[in-house]
């Protein structure tokens, strides 16, 4: 069993570097035969980018490069999620717990949050739940998810976000830090204000939280405040990293091997670290993987290896869901 549990469909800001980005996508699946860099090229890509904006990311079209590509990766189940930041239902939550005042940081994160958040709630779970049947014709189980921001003392709010949707399953996150969002490349200087074991101190107190609050089947890239790679002495860091793992385990909350920092991001390392990954497997947590993909022919990267990181470390069983319940299935 081969599963991919965190990927997404798509997501903002849309700049020139998007763009080009989507039409690298979808060259992967489709290559314009006219030689790169001439007029000819450039027409055809236009055209198809528009065609691709027009309809938007929960065409059929769309979801279903992510289906020829985790049929060329040999998935057998895959979870497709959105943010919670995407969808215009959550505004109020987001300007509640967010920076968003008149400084520099706070100018910078609204100006993100509304490019960012263009989408509905209700036409992404159509789209996944009409895309699951054909998915299934073509041997692939498709999973419904979302990934949700979690903020302390905001958990009646966030299960009314939720809704009455019929989740497969529910990632937890944490990318904010005093209303910061410390992974946004346009705000990585503020790790410069703080002692960085004290904000790791008060980020791993936000992701045990998150776990205790007993809302999510897993709480995703455990360790991604290390993102901009501005991170102390690991070993400063174990004390944290066995208290999350107690976390887990108590509390019966799964995580991934999520491999979105390891291609995508300055620190290039998966989430959790090696020694991080140790920790959590001695303690008996139970993990699922993620290639965190947001564009279709990332979904499954570094699924294998990740896989055969498990199965060396001897985990013979990987995590999937459906209808908000863990369904454990042979590793491999």
């Amino acid at each position: 069993m081969k599963v991919d549990y965190h990927l997404h469909l798509e997501e903002g800001p849309y700049s020139l570097r998007w763009l080009d980005r989507t039409n690298i996508s979808l060259d992967h699946f489709h290559p314009i035969q006219d030689e790169k860099h001439t007029l000819e090229w450039l027409n055809k890509s236009m055209e198809r980018l528009m065609l691709r904006m027009q309809k938007g990311a929960y065409d059929p079209s769309w979801i279903d490069l992510y289906l020829e590509e985790a049929k060329r990766k040999g998935l057998n189940e895959v979870g497709i999620v959105d943010h919670l930041y995407r969808f215009k239902e959550t505004r109020s939550y987001f300007e509640k717990y967010l920076e968003l005042s008149d400084t520099d940081i706070g100018r910078k994160q609204r100006i993100w949050l509304d490019q960012v958040m263009t989408e509905s709630i209700d036409d992404f779970v159509l789209a996944i739940t009409e895309a699951k049947k054909r998915w299934k014709a073509e041997g692939i189980t498709l999973r419904l998810g979302i990934e949700a921001d979690y903020f302390p003392g905001g958990e009646e709010e966030l299960k009314e976000l939720l809704g009455e949707v019929e989740w497969d399953y529910v990632i937890g996150s944490v990318h904010y830090m005093y209303g910061w969002g410390f992974d946004n490349p346009d705000t990585q200087e503020h790790f410069k204000q703080y002692q960085l074991l004290d904000l790791y101190d008060d980020f791993f107190k936000v992701v045990e939280s998150a776990i205790r609050s007993n809302m999510f089947n897993f709480v995703a890239h455990l360790d991604n405040l290390k993102v901009f790679n501005y991170r102390p002495d690991e070993n400063l860091l174990l004390p944290f990293y066995q208290r999350i793992a107690r976390a887990l385990v108590e509390t019966n909350t799964a995580t991934e091997i999520n491999a979105g920092l390891f291609y995508r991001y300055p620190v290039k390392e998966m989430c959790p670290s090696p020694t991080f990954l140790d920790v959590l497997i001695k303690e008996g947590v139970k993990f699922t993987t993620s290639s965190d993909s947001h564009f279709p022919d990332d979904i499954g990267a570094y699924i294998d290896i990740n896989t055969t990181t498990l199965l060396e470390k001897g985990i013979t069983e990987i995590a999937t869901f459906e209808k908000r319940n863990r369904i454990m299935k042979p590793l491999g």
